[in-house]
């Protein structure tokens, strides 16, 4: 077998791999039927403790403190002596060897790289002083804390669940495939079509506010929708790197770019007055409140910037995909979201307190002093490149396996004519994110209709759910037979038909399954308020004279 040295999922060049896709997306069992939940767990628990003797001895080779603090590298590699899969030119089956190895091999980032690419978040830091204008000091370090509270939790219920379902055998890839594994295939189709949304939208918001960006370093005299050109061709061109691990040294550089401008914004906002034209107010007095009393559309617009700050738990499943240590992840996340509530909050508070209701959505475009409003501009471009790029690296992912390959048989990202495909498939998604940023140029609307529909389902509203329906699941199991490896499916007393089945799954956890049950519904309840006021504000916007039109010259901040 031919080495593959351009990796495609992050797996190391010198390990050899099978042409065949080895992640089926509904992979079947040697009697021809799909997996159930006990064969997810049975694997699961396996593969857990080939993980902890793999730590063990990493810990001795390596020393512990080193281990925690900067992660595991991943120096052992997947057996080399894998037959070649052609024989005469005929393809053959991927054996049971070759696609443990194979998968294992796919699992290569440290849970440090992983803080990186957690944290690898454009939107949020400049998003938050405009949150607090909308709701005041009081209410915004409420809900900021509680958001961040909540956000922690439902990590942490992803990742047990997906430490309890993924195997080197039947490997979880995406939030649909856990989503599946719970639930089956509706809702797994439910997960796959908002994460595919949510992920180019986030490209189209970076776009437009690029193209904000660019348009006020030309000082409004280069056509706003060719600026959002500039950005779309840039990422089509990014956007060609195929794996999360060549991703993470540039996740590295775009925190600390980050970083950066958020400190020159505040001290912009410290000593210069505010962008009065960018805020579309006439000067004054800068006034700040502990509670802003104005209708519920534009709290709740407010609020849905906040959720943009902790929007990465629907890439956590693909994040953890990737980990030779994924029980490490939790260490990853803690570290994430609190550098994430710290720093924010901070340069939240911090810029609204200086601009007050001038505050512009993306702070630092609210600098009146054009060289610093230009500094900040071009790392702050730099930066949100990087992230766009990293969504549609994954966004792109979801679509081909889950549209292009599974409905329309494209070839596997493994095989040559798969890579031509891909690369054809950023292009016209860079494209679609380009027509969504110039359509509608409204990046606070789109931004909490994006939160509401799709960042706050990943965030806050799915993983209790799921998690309620891997508890009952898992509770039900108690009474049936010990599971048999070689007969998958006969140790169930009876089925999910049977009131019996339910009686068993609903008679333990009772308050931590109701506790899930209704966290779900007020999320639910909170989401679809959400939308109702972003498409409200979207049309108001569309019919006030003055205001940028759908692919037009003048720029939302001129």
């Amino acid at each position: 077998m031919a080495l593959k040295l351009a990796a495609i999922e992050g797996h190391d060049p010198r390990v050899p791999m099978p042409d065949k896709d080895l992640h089926p997306d509904h992979p079947v069992l040697a009697d021809g039927t799909k997996p159930n939940f006990e064969t997810y767990l049975y694997y699961a628990k396996q593969q857990r403790e080939k993980e902890a003797a793999e730590s063990k001895s990493d810990d001795v080779e390596r020393g512990f403190w080193a281990n925690l603090l900067w992660g595991k590298t991943n120096e052992r590699l997947a057996p080399t002596n894998l037959p070649d899969d052609k024989k005469g030119g005929v393809a053959r089956s991927v054996s049971d060897a070759e696609y443990r190895a194979a998968s294992s091999a796919l699992r290569t980032a440290s849970w440090g790289s992983v803080f990186y690419l957690i944290t690898t978040d454009i939107l949020g830091p400049y998003t938050t002083p405009w949150a607090f204008s909308q709701v005041g000091y009081g209410p915004g370090v409420a809900c900021f804390i509680a958001f961040a509270i909540m956000a922690a939790y439902s990590g942490l219920l992803l990742w047990y669940m997906f430490m309890k379902l993924d195997s080197d055998k039947h490997p979880l890839r995406s939030f649909g495939d856990l989503a599946y594994r719970i639930y089956g295939g509706w809702f797994r189709h439910v997960c796959n079509v908002l994460q595919s949304l949510q992920l180019i939208f986030n490209v189209g918001l970076i776009i437009l506010s690029n193209g904000q960006g660019l348009s006020q370093m030309a000082k409004f005299k280069l056509c706003f929708s060719v600026c959002n050109i500039v950005w779309m061709l840039s990422g089509m061109i990014l956007g060609q790197i195929r794996t999360l691990r060549k991703f993470s040294w540039i996740a590295n550089l775009a925190i600390w770019l980050n970083v950066i401008t958020m400190i020159m914004t505040m001290g912009a906002v410290a000593n210069t007055p505010p962008n009065y034209q960018g805020a579309g107010l006439p000067p004054g007095p800068v006034q700040t409140m502990a509670i802003n009393n104005q209708p519920f559309e534009g709290q709740l617009n407010g609020i849905m910037q906040m959720v943009f700050s902790y929007g990465g738990a629907m890439i956590f499943i693909e994040f953890m995909a990737e980990m030779r240590r994924p029980m490490d992840f939790w260490k990853a996340m803690a570290v994430a979201q609190l550098f994430i509530t710290i720093v924010y909050l901070f340069f939240g508070l911090f810029v609204y307190s200086y601009q007050g209701q001038f505050v512009v959505n993306i702070a630092n475009q609210g600098i009146s002093l054009y060289s610093l409003q230009t500094a900040t501009n071009a790392i702050y471009l730099t930066s949100g490149l990087i992230a766009a790029a990293l969504y549609g690296n994954i966004g792109v992912k979801v679509i081909y396996n889950n549209i292009l390959v599974e409905l329309f048989m494209a070839p596997p990202l493994t095989v040559k004519s798969g890579k031509y495909l891909f690369a054809v498939s950023i292009i016209v998604y860079w494209a679609l994110a380009y027509v969504i940023g110039s359509a509608v140029p409204q990046f606070t609307n789109i931004s909490a209709l994006v939160a509401a529909v799709c960042i706050f389902q990943f965030s806050y509203t799915f993983p209790p759910f799921m998690f309620l329906g891997f508890v009952m699941q898992q509770t039900a199991l108690q009474g049936d037979k010990s599971y048999d490896v070689n007969n998958p499916h006969g140790s169930r007393v009876d089925t999910w038909k049977d009131w019996s089945r339910w009686r068993r799954a609903l008679s333990k956890h009772i308050v931590f399954n109701l506790w899930n049950f209704i966290i779900t519904l007020a999320c639910v309840a909170t989401a679809v308020l959400a939308a109702y006021s972003a498409i409200k504000s979207i049309i108001t916007i569309f019919h006030t004279a003055g205001s940028p039109t759908s692919f037009g010259c003048k720029s939302p901040v001129q």
